[in-house]
């Protein structure tokens, strides 16, 4: 399966919201969240979405690249982007979609020279961490959170440059 990696075309915003909330399904907290995570659309105009699409032009996943502080960043420092909303649909899990599509965060922070990347994950996405501890990133405890009493949010940094 050939599987290409680009920034969402406008008119797949509302289907790739659909699909981040079908891939987050039973992790979603409340319906609020599951706005901001059906929202494509705005993400789009403050941040950058990637879509993974397949030789059919079906919507495999999409990934939220942070590409410095503001809208959607969960950090501060300038030389730094982060990864939001990993998501793939069920059908396509497990063949490398997720991986492409952070793979792709990372392409875009290095030539950015950024010198990290950063995410968050919840201790359920088991085979997130996997991927990401796969990929080179590291676990960042100091830079875990408990936004709220039920959610647990735990960081994982990946260092793209030597600091100067």
């Amino acid at each position: 399966m050939a599987i290409e990696v680009r920034e969402a075309f406008p008119d797949e915003h509302a289907r790739l919201g659909d699909l981040v909330v079908q891939a987050y399904h039973g992790l979603l907290l409340d319906e609020a969240y599951a706005r901001e995570l059906r929202d494509v659309a705005r993400r789009a105009e403050q941040a950058v979405v990637l879509a993974a699409v397949d030789e059919h032009f079906q919507l495999l996943g999409c990934v939220t690249y942070v590409p410095g502080p503001g809208p959607y960043a969960e950090f501060e420092a300038e030389d730094e982007a982060g990864i939001r909303m990993l998501a793939v649909t069920p059908a396509a899990q497990r063949r490398g979609v997720g991986e492409l599509l952070v793979r792709g965060c990372v392409v875009r922070a290095q030539e950015e020279g950024k010198a990290r990347l950063s995410l968050f994950t919840t201790p359920r996405m088991q085979a997130a961490q996997r991927l990401y501890e796969r990929l080179g990133f590291r676990r960042a405890p100091e830079r875990d959170r408990q936004p709220t009493p039920e959610v647990r949010l735990i960081g994982y940094v990946l260092e793209l440059r030597a600091e100067s």
